[in-house]
């Protein structure tokens, strides 16, 4: 097997989550529907604003990778809804949804051996591919665990955990 095909499955993994980290599915799996705008104690923002906020960072991530002419939105405030900003059960579903394609995405360009994950990306010199996918997972995975965490806090799992 290459390098370059071990390379890839690792990403592959990372992105997909699991290993040493919760994975997103487990994550959101069964999250009532009632907390989804509740600011857990001592907190500053809710399940559905982080959520959304590992979203963004994620599509973010995807659009500077493909899209050259991608303007990334204002850090850190365009990475997160306003504080005020609240989701319905659709709004929560969408959210779910454009991540899961999102990461699907990112899964398709590392899967793809055509794609080059090491070369500078043109409209970005000092980035590349491989650097970018290490972003996102390194950052869905810090969240998701967050996220996990904020459902222990806020007895919003069902079960063991």
């Amino acid at each position: 097997m290459s390098c370059d095909t071990v390379v890839r499955q690792q990403l592959l993994a990372l992105l997909r989550g699991g290993n040493a980290h919760l994975d997103f599915e487990q994550a959101v799996a069964d999250f009532p529907l009632e907390h989804i705008n509740t600011t857990p104690p001592n907190g500053s923002y809710t399940p559905w604003h982080l959520l959304e906020h590992i979203r963004i960072a994620q599509w973010d991530i995807l659009e500077f990778i493909r899209n050259p002419d991608h303007v990334s939105p204002d850090w850190p405030m365009g990475y997160w809804p306003a504080q005020d900003e609240e989701a319905d059960a659709t709004r929560w579903q969408q959210t779910l949804d454009q991540f899961r394609a999102d990461v699907q995405a990112l899964q398709t360009i590392v899967a793809d051996p055509a794609t080059d994950l090491y070369t500078p990306l043109p409209h970005a010199p000092g980035y590349n591919i491989l650097r970018e996918i290490l972003v996102v997972a390194d950052h869905n995975a810090y969240h998701i665990g967050e996220f996990a965490i904020l459902r222990q806090v806020m007895g919003t799992w069902r079960g063991e955990h």
